[in-house]
């Protein structure tokens, strides 16, 4: 697993795409922030609402090869015929995308720090958001991962990848027209819904769990296709 996630990480970093990434990232949350900053509002929080909307573009280009890519040049039949097992593929990808996710996450601090200087920020209510914007990435890659397996195509699997994570975004918003038990099962699933109370500085155990599980499942999920595809080719 290790040996995996160490390739994947660095392949991350031989190539274009984590700086291109990193940089349109950083380019379209300092948009934002600097309207933040004119305003003279010292609450971050509203920002990091905005920047996890952007992990919906982001995050599915971020996966879109992980999987996909090993899959077209048939690589994919020499890593699950390697000693490592299935699972250890799977989570190693995964934590390569997610430790890429947090160097990206890291560099946001720069963020607050400047509301730090000019003003008098909530830090309980910050540490919060920054928690909750953690997990929300960390199970929007999980998903991404899922999609990547699907397919061989990239941008097949970037665009199963953004309409999952658009679903799973405004799942809260159609529980407002449909009400009933209907309502009450979005407003469940949705993941935005548990984000939102991070974002306003309340910390629980049940949505930390939920995030957990939520990736835990669609890391299942993943090893059950490639399993799958595994002893259909056997």
């Amino acid at each position: 697993m290790f040996a995996i996630f160490k390739r994947e990480f660095k392949g991350y970093f031989y190539s274009p795409m984590a700086y291109v990434l990193i940089g349109l990232y950083m380019l379209m949350s300092s948009f934002f922030f600097l309207g933040n900053l004119y305003d003279g509002n010292a609450d971050f929080n509203g920002n990091l609402s905005t920047m996890g909307f952007l992990l919906l573009f982001i995050i599915p280009i971020l996966t879109m090869r992980i999987l996909a890519e090993d899959r077209k040049s048939g690589t994919e039949v020499l890593l699950i015929t390697s000693p490592a097992n299935i699972t250890s593929i799977v989570v190693g990808k995964y934590l390569a995308a997610l430790c890429v996710f947090l160097v990206m996450t890291a560099i946001t601090f720069v963020y607050p720090i400047i509301i730090a200087i000019f003003g008098d920020p909530a830090y309980a209510q910050l540490i919060g958001g920054y928690v909750g914007y953690i997990l929300l990435g960390a199970s929007f890659i999980a998903v991404g991962v899922l999609a990547s397996s699907l397919t061989e195509s990239q941008v097949i699997a970037a665009v199963i990848g953004f309409v999952s994570m658009l679903t799973m975004w405004i799942m809260n918003y159609l529980a407002s027209f449909v009400g009933g038990i209907l309502a009450i099962v979005l407003n469940w699933l949705s993941l935005f819904s548990r984000y939102y109370d991070f974002n306003i500085g309340i910390l629980n155990l049940a949505p930390v769990v939920y995030y957990i599980s939520f990736i835990s499942v669609f890391l299942f999920i993943t090893i059950r296709v490639i399993e799958r595809r595994r002893w259909s080719q056997g």
